[in-house]
Order: C-alpha cells, then structure tokens, then sequence
C-alpha cells in the first residue's frame, strides 16, 4: 500500500506484529525517528523506550522494547528487539525493585563486563518507569 509501510516487530520469544501501518516512531540511539513510506533507508540501534504505532492518525499501540536494531527501507520497517512487550504489561512494583537491585549491581560489580550488564539493567528499568509515567503519543 502507498499510504502505508509494512512494519515487523521482532522479539526472540516471537513475531510481536506484523501489518502496514500509517507511521511508527522508533526510540533510535540519536533520537525518535518516524518511518512513514517513502522514508530513505538507513540501519540504527534502538535504545529502550517506546514504539508508537499509528493508524487513523492516532497512536494506538505503545511496545515497550529493552534495545535492538530497526532496518529502515523505502516499503518497510523491521525492528528486531531484546525484549517487546505492550506498555500496558509493565508492573511498576517489579521494575521498581528490579531497578534497586541493579544499581546494588553497579556497587558489587567484580568486573567490568558485571558492571556493564548492571548499567544496562538500569537504563532499561528507567526506560520502562519513563513510559509508564510519559506518553508523548
């Protein structure tokens, strides 16, 4: 369809959708970027945050994702995501706690690479409170 670009979402558990839609905004490392057809390809990492999917004109999906990769062509949009779940399955009292013990990580940290996997946890944590308690769309 010319008024719309097919969009894949892609977890490693499974295909979290898979349709045309009107516009998707993806949380791109160096900022949102809207895809909409026509759009000039490019590849980007995907930091944790939100994809927004619209149709009708309305954003009416919101998929949290922990970080991935979105390829980006003229027709389509494939994002290939760590994790994706619908914002509405975020339980604050659970990332709450999974962030407190995270940042109890990044001080018990042996090593670099378990300090690294503490600061990652956090910035996921942080992403997830942020689309619980923000929605831009």
């Amino acid at each position: 369809m010319a008024d719309q670009v097919e969009f894949e979402l892609v977890s490693p558990e499974r295909l979290v959708v898979s349709r045309p839609v009107e516009v998707v905004v993806i949380p791109g490392v160096e900022g949102d970027f809207g895809v909409l057809p026509g759009h000039a390809p490019l590849i980007s990492e995907v930091r944790p945050g939100v994809i927004a999917v619209f149709q009708d004109g309305r954003a009416e999906e919101r998929i949290f994702v922990a970080g991935g990769f979105a390829e980006v062509t003229g027709e389509r949009c494939t994002v290939l995501a760590e994790q994706a779940f619908a914002v509405g399955e975020i339980d604050r009292a659970n990332v709450e706690a999974d962030l407190r013990n995270a940042r109890d990580d990044v001080g018990d940290a042996k090593s670099d690479q378990e300090r690294a996997a503490a600061e990652t946890a956090i910035a996921v944590a942080e992403a997830k409170l942020a689309a619980l308690e923000t929605s831009v769309y």
